[in-house]
């Protein structure tokens, strides 16, 4: 049984910063991409941030120099560093991972219950 869960989510002003968590657990035999995505409300869900295993990253242009992905691979644990927020960064944020269960298992991608982000004054 394979578990992600988010932490870190909350209210902010505008121009402040939050840092999210995502911890994976259960069953894993590899963690392969992990990424960020966010949802607002009347909206599709988007791609935030990814970040593979090597530790290479990819940025939303909406987001590029204003977040930080980083993981630490020891802990299973992926780490979005939110700055300069503003009020459309509002948002409930994901937690996604491709991964095995076991070594000759498909790779299949798994979601958090996701954490609220809400930028205002």
């Amino acid at each position: 049984q394979v578990q992600l869960v988010e932490s870190g989510g909350g209210l902010v002003q505008p121009g402040g910063s939050l840092r999210l968590s995502c911890t994976a657990s259960g069953n894993i035999f590899a963690i392969y991409t992990m990424g960020w995505y966010r949802q607002a409300p009347g909206k599709q869900r988007e791609l935030v941030a990814t970040i593979i295993s090597g530790g290479s990253t990819n940025y939303a242009n909406s987001v590029k120099g204003r977040v930080a992905i980083s993981r630490d691979n020891s802990k299973k644990t992926m780490y979005l560093q939110m700055n300069s927020l503003k009020p459309e960064d509002t948002a409930v944020y994901y937690c996604n991972a491709e991964l095995r269960t076991s070594p000759l298992g498909e790779r299949r991608g798994y979601w958090g219950q996701g954490t609220q982000v809400t930028v205002a004054s």
